[in-house]
């Protein structure tokens, strides 16, 4: 199990009672019942991961427009490398792909999984 600071564990519920549209898409339409388990709204480190896959050690953040701003940007970018030094995989979604190419998604997530997972076999 990853380390976390504990004092976001209420924030994690929280927001696990409060997901975007395109988290609660992505959540019940796939990752709920995908055969490998995902958590959502996932403590790690001094993080919260939108979506989580302990097998695949995988990462799965959804960007909204506040995401591309050049600040956010580089918030992301030190957030991705902090999560990556945990040895972790971690993959950024554009929103409007989960609005214009759901089944894209999916079929990007899933081979994701798969390529990591069998790399963590070898």
């Amino acid at each position: 199990m990853k380390d976390y600071n504990k004092e976001n564990i209420p924030l994690a519920k929280a927001l696990r009672k409060n997901m975007t549209p395109w988290e609660r898409k992505l959540w019940y339409d796939f990752l709920r019942t995908y055969p490998v388990r995902f958590q959502r709204q996932k403590a790690i480190g001094n993080y919260i991961a939108d979506f989580y896959c302990a097998r695949a050690r995988l990462v799965i953040e959804l960007d909204g427009g506040g995401h591309y701003t050049a600040e956010q940007a580089e918030k992301d970018a030190l957030r991705t490398k902090d999560l990556e030094s945990m040895n972790l995989t971690v993959v950024r979604i554009c929103n409007l792909d989960i609005d214009r190419n759901f089944r894209g998604v999916c079929e990007y997530i899933d081979l994701t999984v798969k390529r990591l997972s069998l790399s963590q076999l070898r």
